[in-house]
This record gives C-alpha cells, sequence and structure tokens, in this order.
C-alpha cells in the first residue's frame, strides 16, 4: 500500500519523475500492471503500469540505469538487506521501513520536527572509501513509524517552547497500516485487536531520537519518559492518538494553542509535499475524526482537537494524521524535497522560469 502511494505522490511531482521500478523474484519481468493489484482510489498510471519490473538488486541493474533516489517500502528483514547495497551502488535511498530508524548514524527524520539531522549522511560508512576514488554519493535516509509523525508534528512545538517531562499514548491505528490484504476481516470487524508487533517500542524509541538533539555528530534522545499502548481498529485510513503530557514548564491553554497555530517551520522553503501548516487545531467538540480530517493538506497535515487539562499530568488532546500519505510515503517524499533543497541530491533545473520545479 506505500509502494502505491509512492506512485500516486510522485506521478505528477514536480521535481522527480518515476524512472525505475523493482521487486522480488515474484514480479520481477512483468509489467507493473501485471504486478500489481492497484487499491487506491485514483487510477493507476497508463504509464506506470506498461513499466517493467526490474531486480531489486544494484547489480542486476547497469550502473548508468540506476536510480538517484530509490523510494524504498520494504519489509525490514529485506530492506536491512537491501538498502545499504543500494547506497554503497551510489543512490540515495530514502527508506520507510523500521530497518535503520535508530541506527547512529542514520537520520530518522520529520522534516518540520528535525531536518538538521540530516547532516549525519555524512557519517555513513559506505558514503567512506579508503581514497576519494571510492568514495560514494549514497546514503540512506528514514522517515518514522507512521504513528510517530502525527505524534512529534503535534509535540515539536510544545517541546521547544515548554520542553516535555512525560508522555502518555494511547493510538487507535488504520488497517491501511498493516499493508494488503492486511488484518483479516474476522478479525477486525466489530473489534478492536489492543496488538501491534513491536509497534510500542518503535514509537516510544523513535520520538526520543525525533525531539532529540544533534551534538557533535550524534542524537542525544529526547529526556523525557514516554508510554504507549497501540490497538487496531476497523478504520480504513488515518491513525487517531490520545496524548497526555506533562510538561517542563507551566503553559496556558493560550499558550499552546499559539503554539500551534505560529508553528511553521518550512514557511517560505516552496517544498510542493509541505504543507501551508503542518498542524491545525479543530476547536469542534468532536474532532478531528479519520473520515473528516485525515485529507487536511492533501493529507499531510496533523490535525489535532480536545485540548482539556488533565488530572495526571498538564493536557491531553487528540492527534490524527493520514498514515499511509504523511505517516508513509508523503514523509518519505517530503524528506526528499529537503535534501533536494540542501544540494544533497544530484539535480538538474527542468525549467529557469520556475525556481520550485527540478528533477532528478
Amino acid at each position: 500500500m506505500v509502494g502505491q502511494r509512492f506512485i500516486q505522490l510522485l506521478n505528477s511531482h514536480p521535481w522527480f519523475e518515476i524512472a525505475w521500478l523493482a521487486a522480488s523474484e515474484r514480479s520481477e519481468g512483468k509489467t507493473y500492471g501485471e504486478a500489481c493489484r492497484w487499491k487506491l482510489d485514483t487510477p493507476l498510471p497508463p504509464r506506470i503500469a506498461a513499466m517493467t519490473v526490474m531486480p531489486n538488486l544494484p547489480q542486476g541493474t547497469p550502473a548508468g540505469e540506476l536510480p538517484k533516489i530509490v523510494f524504498a517500502a520494504l519489509d525490514a528483514d529485506i530492506a536491512r538487506e537491501l538498502e545499504p547495497k543500494f547506497a554503497a551502488a551510489g543512490c540515495a535511498v530514502v527508506s520507510n521501513s523500521s530497518a535503520f530508524r535508530m541506527a547512529e548514524d542514520v537520520p530518522l527524520v520529520v522534516p518540520e520536527v528535525n531536518a538538521d539531522h540530516l547532516a549525519l549522511i555524512e557519517r555513513q560508512s559506505w558514503r567512506k572509501g579508503p581514497s576519494p576514488a571510492n568514495r560514494t554519493d549514497g546514503y540512506i535516509v528514514t522517515n518514522p513509524n507512521c504513528s510517530a509523525i502525527g505524534l512529534v508534528l503535534a509535540l515539536k512545538p510544545l517541546e521547544e517552547r515548554f520542553g516535555i517531562e512525560s508522555l502518555f499514548v494511547s493510538t487507535m491505528q488504520a488497517v491501511s497500516g498493516a499493508g494488503y490484504p492486511g488484518v483479516a476481516s474476522l478479525d477486525i470487524l466489530g473489534n478492536v485487536v489492543p496488538f501491534i508487533k513491536n509497534e510500542e517500542e518503535k514509537l516510544q524509541e523513535e520520538v526520543g531520537k525525533l525531539l532529540g538533539r544533534l551534538v557533535g555528530g550524534r542524537v542525544q534522545v529526547l529526556d523525557a519518559k514516554v508510554s504507549a499502548h497501540c490497538n487496531r481498529v476497523a478504520v480504513e485510513d488515518g491513525h487517531t492518538e490520545c496524548v497526555s503530557i506533562k510538561l517542563k514548564t507551566k503553559a496556558s491553554r493560550e499558550e499552546v494553542l499559539a503554539a500551534w497555530a505560529e508553528f511553521a517551520p518550512l514557511a517560505g522553503q516552496r517544498l510542493p509535499s509541505a504543507p501551508d501548516q503542518p498542524v491545525e487545531f479543530d476547536a469542534s467538540p468532536d474532532r478531528p475524526q479519520p473520515r473528516l480530517d485525515r485529507m487536511r493538506g492533501h493529507g499531510m497535515t496533523a490535525t489535532v482537537g480536545r485540548l482539556r487539562a488533565c488530572n495526571l499530568l498538564d493536557w491531553k488532546f487528540v492527534v490524527l494524521s493520514h498514515n499511509t500519505i504523511r505517516g508513509a510515503a508523503g514523509a518519505a517524499v517530503l524528506n526528499a524535497e529537503v535534501l533536494a533543497r540542501l544540494g544533497k541530491l544530484e539535480m538538474k533545473e527542468r525549467c529557469a522560469a520556475r525556481p520550485d520545479a527540478v528533477s532528478a
């Protein structure tokens, strides 16, 4: 499902062009239309449907035909094997996998939260050869767990202004997060499944790294206690999270709302996938809701609501984000846009009259 979202988002992207598709031996040699069961609500683009699926190893592709950037949507075990090979071959790997998220030299990035962590790519081993002639420009950049992304978008402006001492979050995660065919209907219909393998551990670890500080070439994780409950619910798209937070410095309701409203760290950078407002507050008593709010900002905005005092900590609220767009493919595409702006991708100007239109 994330791979299909990549195609949906990249097909008409002003900066990037889909030039190469790869998959396992099961799909290799077929056209994408033959190999794929397209499940999205927009048509499979005919040009993409006609493309031949290539081997998923850099050795299977002539060096001159390897893409400059690889958007990877792989299971963790496969990613752990393949992504370093593409990085070593000179590709910029922008990954949705969990395989390298917590590696010391791999940036785990949400651009509005910690774009400065992208400096870690210069420390990656595959960029260092025994001589300049052996140096490669390849690297790996990861985006976080789908629940962590919406959560840290809501947390970052609070952490900047007030600091975070402790955090409790309970997620209600959509079935699309499990891929296709995902959770069996008899398991999820009329039901809540209070277990998603490794999800709570990922969420707790990744929040600390995302909100941590880059010091001396390493990330110092956030000094805060984080506790998570993760649940699978019968919702198609959109992860809802109930959050309680204790701040290091007391803040009023008006100050919390102002922190969210004024949070626009990518303003003026003209990134095609960046929403004008990454965090939107909805004052309605029953919002946010997945059906009504998941496509805010074309699926890239996190919606917060129900801000109220917490009897145990300081404040509690609800945050919603689209799990396969902002929480997966869209997050990776935005990471690539930031890399392009930083000069970390080999780009060419498409049109001198349009400085926002560059292509790989």
